[in-house]
């Protein structure tokens, strides 16, 4: 009890100190922008255990309305007779609000699912092809939803250890910045449960593969 009423003051008093500095910082500059996000181009090969890669193409003018998209790839790959096809979008989402139906076909019928290792994602049907869609986080688990992906930054972006480089105006306070992914394969007279399957096996080293080259700000 006495080691814990010792570190008590100075754990406070920090804190304390940390809320002045926000405070400080927001009055000074309260309409102070972001930084810039360092454009990235995404590798022509990403490896994908037991997928061959057959096709790989950046389109020529990336565009949305639900947020602003800093690059993009297509990936193809092969596996017997079967395709995969991912569409890879890193960008920055609306600083209040995004609309998930404008970065997925099946925004509105998904099937909203949780793995331990990797975070949310959704599963669902269009047109004849299955997906998986989810938003691999800067940190934090990959999420499906606004409000998952609000949470992630709240959890993990409000530390003391990057308010530093906030106050100096190297980083975002949250950073809104994701890797967007559409997993897709053809139903080709296979149920969706059989196709989800094949998608959640690819989804598992895909984003093992990101999550630690996470594009640098």
């Amino acid at each position: 009890m006495l080691i814990n009423q010792q570190f008590r003051a100075p754990f406070l008093a920090v804190i304390f100190a940390g809320a002045i500095l926000v405070l400080g910082k927001l009055i000074l500059s309260p309409t102070s922008a972001p930084p810039e996000i360092t454009s990235f181009v995404f590798p022509p090969e990403v490896p994908l255990p037991q997928w061959r890669l057959s096709e790989s193409f950046s389109p020529p003018e990336p565009k949305a309305q639900a947020a602003e998209i800093i690059s993009q790839n297509y990936y193809r790959y092969i596996q017997n007779s079967k395709q995969l096809d991912i569409d890879m979008r890193y960008l920055m989402l609306e600083y209040t609000h995004f609309s998930i139906k404008n970065l997925t076909p099946i925004s509105t019928s998904a099937i909203v699912r949780q793995h331990q290792k990797v975070g949310f994602y959704g599963l669902g049907i269009d047109q004849q092809r299955a997906y998986l869609s989810s938003c691999i986080n800067p940190r934090g688990g990959s999420t499906f939803t606004v409000e998952q992906f609000n949470r992630n930054r709240y959890l993990y972006d409000l530390r003391p250890q990057y308010f530093l480089s906030w106050l100096l105006g190297k980083d975002s306070l949250l950073d809104r910045r994701c890797l967007w992914v559409n997993l897709s394969v053809p139903l080709q007279g296979s149920s969706p449960q059989a196709a989800y399957q094949v998608l959640e096996n690819a989804w598992i080293p895909w984003y093992q593969w990101w999550e630690i080259r996470f594009p640098q700000p």
